[in-house]
Parts: C-alpha cells; structure tokens; sequence
C-alpha cells in the first residue's frame, strides 16, 4: 500500500490540538481570554503550515518531536486570521463556517487573543526543553519566522492587501500581496523544518523554493475559490475579495491564467524536491493536495 495522505494529515493534525489541549492546560486568566483563544486555535484548520514543518523535518531525517515548534507557527497563523477578520481590516462575518473571534467576544478580546498568540509563539520557539533543540538552532528558526511574519513579511502583505483595496489590477502588487501576505508563512514552515533537523544548505534551499512555490499557488487557488467555490465548502462568504475590491490574481490575470500559474507553480515545487527520493512523499502529495481544493 503507498502513502495514504489523508491519514498522514490525520494523524499530524491529532498530535498538533493534542498539544494545543496540553498547552493550555491549566487555563489562562481572565476566562474570557482562554476561551477566545481556544475558539479560534480549535475552529477545525488544516493545520497547513505546522504540518509542513514537520514534513520537512522528516525528510531532512529529523528525528525527534517537534511538534510544539510546530505548532507555534500555528499560533502565528491563527493570531492573522483574528486579526485579518476585524471591522478595521476585512471585516468578516465567518471564518471556517463559524463566526469570527470578535463577533463572539468583542473586537477587545479578540485582538489581545491575537496579540498573545503571537507572542506566545515566540514563548515556545525559544524553549529549547520541548526537543533538546541546540538553542542555536531555535535561533535561526526564530529568525526566520519573525521575518516572515512581520513588516518584512506577512504584516507588509497584508497592508499592502488594504492600500490596494478598489484600486486598478497591477501585476506587480498582487505578486507582492501573494508572495509576503501568505506565501512567506509558508516558505518559513518549510524551511524551519529543515533548519531544525539541520540539513544541508543546499537542501535548505531546495525546500525553500518548495515553500515559496506552495505558497503562491495556494494564495492563488484561494482567490479562484473565492469565485468558483461556496460558502459552504470555504467557511467564509463567497465573493468576498470581488465585494471589497481586492487585488487577486483572477482580477489581474483572469481565472484560467490563474489555474495555470498554480499549475505551474506546484509542478516547479515537486521538481525542487525530487532530491529528497521517498522521504519528500508527504510534501510532494501536500503539493498535489494544493491543487486540486475546494476549501
């Protein structure tokens, strides 16, 4: 029987919330923070990035757990949506079929819940204790992902995703909105698996451009959801993105363009890891997995 890529995201994901349940455990005071937290952290995600984290860790040959380091990254993603979903930025209603943080516990708390998640993260990414990581190690990691997700990363897409909001398609923004608002995170997720495991810089790179690759195409496949997709099947309104303006690659490119840039994309990042023979099973179905989603 060959790689069943359903039951590896299964197993992932189980590992992943049974450390966020530990993690958390005894709560955290006010009540009302922890469940704010809580509801977002467990409002059913893929679990993306921490899981390809752990998938390139696997194919450096790393063999300890690192499943809080992981996670963390998971912390930092989630505190994004928090954030992204508030009345000053997207303003949404549902995210993953449920309503947004702050419609469930006020615009107050779900951005402290955002902002100690963010924090939090960094908590656990400098413990060395979770997996007997050389601290040198979790340095460079730590590195690598604060530049991901801050003004040189994930923040600066973001902004750039709302300056950009009614204004004429530009090839150029909605490259750099891909590349720094979403794809950064993941490339990051990548690459500090490797870091951890303490590969090679040449394989180091060869799943850099992976990461870099995955996370274009899944930005793009999110914007032709957002056209093609339901309600339903995304969690969120279909839409939304036509609705405020936003600068997608349909709306610069067209949607059969776009397919194919995603095509274009994943093929380019099987290719980058074809080094890594058997080892890469994982990454290479998550790619295929990008491709062909409806959620």
């Amino acid at each position: 029987m060959g790689f069943e890529l359903k039951k590896y995201l299964a197993e992932k994901k189980q590992e992943i919330e049974k450390f966020i349940v530990s993690y958390f455990n005894p709560s955290i005071i006010p009540k009302i923070l922890h469940e704010s937290v809580l509801y977002s952290l467990t409002a059913g995600g893929k679990r993306l990035r921490p899981i390809l984290c752990i998938a390139s860790y696997e194919a450096c040959d790393g063999k300890k757990n690192i499943v809080p380091y992981a996670t963390a990254i998971e912390f930092i993603h989630t505190y994004s949506l928090i954030h992204d979903d508030l009345p000053a930025m997207d303003n949404d209603d549902l995210r993953r079929g449920k309503p947004t943080n702050h419609k469930v516990f006020g615009e107050g708390i779900a951005i402290l819940a955002g902002d100690g998640l963010l924090t939090e993260a960094f908590t656990i990414l400098s413990n060395p204790e979770y997996a007997d990581i050389n601290p040198a190690i979790l340095l460079k990691v730590i590195n690598e992902i604060s530049k991901a997700a801050g003004l040189r990363g994930m923040v600066a897409g973001q902004a750039y995703d709302l300056i950009s909001e009614g204004k004429e398609p530009d090839e150029n923004i909605v490259k750099f909105i891909h590349s720094y608002k979403t794809a950064a995170m993941i490339k990051a997720s990548v690459k500090s698996g490797a870091i951890l495991a303490e590969a090679s810089e040449e394989k180091i790179y060869h799943l850099e451009v992976y990461g870099q690759s995955i996370g274009l195409a899944f930005q793009i496949i999110d914007d032709i959801l957002d056209i093609e997709g339901t309600t339903e099947e995304m969690g969120k309104p279909k839409g939304s993105d036509i609705e405020r303006g936003k600068m997608t690659y349909p709306k610069v490119f067209g949607i059969e363009k776009s397919k194919e840039e995603a095509r274009l994309l994943i093929e380019k990042a099987l290719q980058e890891i074809e080094i890594f023979g058997d080892k890469a099973e994982p990454l290479r179905e998550i790619a295929k997995f990008i491709i062909s989603r409806t959620n």
